[in-house]
């Protein structure tokens, strides 16, 4: 009889954490997912057969694994009382995400809108900040990232962090915004020169740049509500 290859010991595309990460959690098994979760099998399995043949047992229902109290799992050869928590721990988890709502992403169609959101973050800054918002196709939005901060006038942006964070997030539509310290929303040069920069950018990666916002403590412009873009 051959000997038990450990997890450690199969090809590396088969094991399950590497194959996640390669791939994402939708590739993987209900077995490979929970022997993630316990780590380790028994000197005679190794997890994801110990987590399949639990999950045999239980008729391959995730949700018949869920009503197992801990001295069920226990009784699996392999299993203690941390394996059996964590494989309890994680059907409870996935019950409540079930009986959760969706989290509603902030609409940020408007300049008005995009000020609201980031003027909280922005209004007691002593010092420029850049961030870039990045939204869905329905102007919702996906994720906002702050690329840079600097001086109390001025603050240097790299484009190309812009636009690779869009890429991550897919994201299709982008508003940059930054504070003015000073008080004063009048763009600068620079401001000006950095929005076209980042239109022509947004035009090669096939993003959307729907506005750039400077935000002062109770004001704000638009370049696209200024005709600017």
């Amino acid at each position: 009889m051959s000997e038990k290859l450990n997890i450690n010991q199969w090809a590396e595309e088969d094991r399950p954490r590497e194959k996640m990460a390669r791939l994402g959690p939708q590739a993987l098994s209900d077995a490979e997912l929970l022997a993630i979760l316990v780590g380790s099998g028994s000197p005679k399995e190794d997890a994801v057969s110990l987590m399949k043949r639990i999950l045999n047992d239980c008729n391959n229902n995730l949700n018949t694994l869920g009503k197992k109290t801990i001295d069920d799992l226990c009784r699996f050869n392999g299993v203690g009382p941390a394996k059996a928590i964590t494989i309890l721990a994680a059907c409870e988890l996935g019950k409540r995400r079930q009986m959760e709502s969706p989290e509603e992403r902030p609409d940020l169609s408007t300049a008005t809108l995009v000020y609201r959101h980031m003027h909280p973050v922005m209004q007691d800054m002593d010092t420029e900040e850049f961030w870039a918002l990045y939204l869905n196709q329905n102007f919702r939005l996906i994720k906002k990232a702050r690329i840079a901060h600097g001086g109390i006038s001025e603050v240097s942006v790299d484009v190309r962090i812009v636009m690779r964070e869009a890429v991550l997030c897919n994201a299709t539509v982008l508003v940059v915004c930054h504070n003015h310290p000073s008080g004063s929303i009048r763009p600068s040069q620079s401001d000006i020169s950095l929005t076209q920069s980042i239109k022509r950018a947004c035009e090669v990666m096939r993003l959307k740049l729907l506005d750039h916002i400077i935000v002062a403590d109770g004001q704000y412009y638009s370049f696209h509500e200024q005709g600017k873009l």
